[in-house]
């Protein structure tokens, strides 16, 4: 009888039926070719324990990833530049002026974090100096022109976009590739609201030195958790609320911001729902309670809730179906079949599942204000979907892409 992988409490649970797998299926069209497993340097299995949320083993990583980063920092401040300890060859960056260059070797906890995979100790230095700021930029930094036309362009608009994403930090391998291009998505769509989960602290601290022109929320400060990213320069942050689920094993909430957005009251929340099959009951346990703080929203407001709900289908009708008065995103822009899968493990094999497993654990849900001008789902797509050079993808989860309008009632 074939072993099964211990159930992570992120959401790497076996215990759902196979499906074909099918590499080349329409609703996932891969940019990049994804090879086999066949012929490819065996991956590193994760195995995370499950106790109160986070087991033994996963607050051991954590801890060794903000120790690893705290010796590499006092390492570096004793050095004349950290990107010395690099061969020449791998330095293709162009030279950034002074003011960035300052403010760039800032950006210290994951950069000097050494990658726990079974890379070697040569790529693990040069991983050292990977340029974030250049990747969340997408271009020169010298180029302030093009910068601001496309700011002024980006700012000007009156389309919200929204990303959710389940970012995957607990899975330390690639970990330095994984933020880069992790950076170089939410750089490419400056969103206005992004929510992610799965966050770990050494990778909040990066994300928080490169992207200045964002505000964070955050649900914790340890261990693993949500948080919601403003973007300053076109979302007013309100206030915040952390709703507490009383009955959680594995240290899991519900994130709320209020903001306002071209002068209109809006509502944001996000949650990591409990995972595995087993969590099953608590997981619903927990999505009434989301329903119910949004139905209970002031009615002005036009409340978006994205997050990683580790739902299957039958579990919703389980509970009648969604409550009047909130909607699923996807259901509303007619169940595109390119975005039905936010976690399939036919094409996304970070993880190294044997089976076939394609869910839509990740969701969007939308409770329209019944005063004022209404925001409506224009487009949703998913992200994320091509591996980077180091053979991964960004997260055993794709993002979700967003975009809404207002109409006036």
């Amino acid at each position: 009888m074939e072993d099964k992988p211990e159930c992570s409490p992120s959401h790497t649970c076996l215990g759902e039926p196979p499906v074909g797998s099918n590499v080349n299926a329409p609703c996932l069209v891969v940019d990049t070719k994804v090879e086999g497993k066949a012929g490819k340097k065996k991956k590193k299995n994760k195995k995370r324990q499950e106790t109160s949320g986070h087991g033994a083993r996963q607050m051991k990583t954590l801890t060794s990833l903000e120790n690893t980063s705290h010796q590499e920092k006092t390492q570096s401040a004793q050095q004349t530049s950290v990107r010395s300890t690099c061969d020449q060859s791998t330095q293709t960056e162009s030279p950034l002026p002074q003011s960035v260059q300052m403010e760039s070797n800032q950006i210290t906890p994951i950069q000097c974090i050494h990658s726990l995979s079974t890379e070697s100790k040569s790529t693990q230095t040069c991983e050292t100096s990977f340029p974030f700021h250049h990747a969340y930029l997408g271009k020169s930094l010298t180029d302030q022109s093009i910068d601001e036309q496309a700011t002024q362009s980006s700012s000007s608009s009156k389309q919200l976009t929204v990303i959710n994403w389940n970012i995957d930090g607990l899975d330390t391998e690639n970990v330095f590739a994984r933020a880069k291009g992790l950076l170089s998505y939410l750089g490419k769509y400056r969103a206005d609201v992004v929510l992610l989960q799965e966050l770990i602290p050494p990778c909040l601290k990066v994300l928080q030195n490169v992207m200045k022109d964002y505000e964070f929320v955050l649900a914790n400060d340890e261990g693993y958790f949500t948080g919601i990213l403003l973007r300053k320069d076109r979302v007013q942050f309100l206030q915040s609320n952390i709703v507490k689920y009383p009955t959680t094993e594995m240290g899991r909430n519900l994130l709320i911001a209020s903001v306002s957005f071209l002068g209109h009251p809006l509502c944001f929340m996000t949650s990591h729902l409990e995972s595995c099959k087993s969590g099953s009951q608590e997981r619903l346990n927990q999505l009434r309670r989301v329903w119910k703080w949004i139905k209970e929203a002031p009615q002005d407001q036009t409340v978006i809730f994205g997050g990683d709900t580790n739902l299957r289908d039958w579990e919703v009708k389980k509970l009648g179906g969604l409550p009047d008065g909130i909607s699923d995103v996807w259901e509303m822009l007619g169940e595109p079949e390119e975005c039905r899968y936010t976690w399939d493990t036919s094409i996304n094999d970070n993880n190294e599942i044997p089976n076939s497993i394609r869910l839509r654990f990740d969701r969007v849900f939308l409770r329209t204000a019944t005063e004022g001008a209404q925001l409506q789902p224009e487009s949703m797509a998913l992200i994320g979907l091509e591996k980077l050079k180091c053979d991964y993808f960004i997260s055993d989860h794709w993002g979700i892409l967003c975009t809404f309008s207002f109409r006036t009632s």
